[in-house]
């Protein structure tokens, strides 16, 4: 997975942990900024439809739903939707 604060690739080899930190820079790994149901736009911003309100997204907490996102190849991250500036100017190329 890439961490959300320094985006330094984590190796995770067993279940991710409450307490786990970054090694690189030291941030909480259980955290809504590092999950792959993490989405701005979504209700709760939150993919899953039984997520609680998390007030601190960037602090671990205590959410059963917690998936690590996933490096993909290219190096975007798993769910990123395209890069809204680029879709734009798209729009308007010949």
């Amino acid at each position: 997975m890439i961490c959300h604060h320094c985006k330094a690739e984590i190796k995770i080899e067993r279940y991710v942990s409450r307490s786990e930190e970054c090694p690189a820079c030291g941030s909480d790994v259980h955290c809504c900024l590092n999950c792959s149901n993490y989405d701005p736009s979504a209700h709760n911003r939150c993919r899953d439809p039984l997520a609680e309100w998390v007030s601190d997204r960037e602090k671990s907490n205590y959410c059963d739903l917690f998936i690590p996102n996933k490096l993909m190849p290219g190096g975007s991250l798993q769910g990123a939707g395209p890069d809204p500036r680029k879709t734009f100017d798209s729009l308007f190329k010949k």
